[in-house]
């Protein structure tokens, strides 16, 4: 079973790198071979940093994150870092990461173009997430 969830997290990791990839984003090293992914976000003239707030106002969790050459601070960083494994585990699958691809590609778009207050497509995002996570509860049995 463990090498059928390995197989999961690798395909959802895959099938999220491509979407974000589709949108206009940079994934370093061209795509992913393991869980992780750096997301270069200088094309869209986005920090890590707002990333990173922007992501958790609309209920997506991810890490500001240097990326190779970055020119930000430590604190700041050009790029962002997003996993597979935990979504996985709650059941995510290839189309719902999908999704998750599409609702980080719409809110980063949306912060790159509303870089003072994003707040109305954070909004939208964050029903949009509470809508898909309802379906895959982390604690069936309660």
């Amino acid at each position: 079973s463990f090498r059928d969830y390995i197989k999961s997290v690798l395909a959802n990791a895959k099938i999220l790198s491509e979407t974000l990839k589709n949108n206009g984003f940079k994934i370093f090293s061209g795509g992913t071979d393991t869980h992780l992914m750096l997301v270069d976000l200088r094309p869209f003239k986005v920090t890590g940093k707002a990333a990173e707030i922007s992501l958790g106002k609309a209920n997506l969790t991810c890490n500001k994150n240097g990326i190779p050459f970055d020119t930000e601070k430590m604190t700041i960083t050009s790029g962002i870092r997003l996993g597979s494994q935990a979504a996985t585990t709650r059941g995510f699958g290839l189309n719902e990461f999908k999704t998750v691809g599409e609702l980080i590609t719409k809110t980063l778009k949306g912060l790159s173009q509303n870089p003072d207050d994003n707040s109305k497509v954070e909004n939208e995002v964050k029903n949009e997430v509470i809508s898909l996570t309802s379906s895959f509860p982390i604690y069936k049995n309660l």
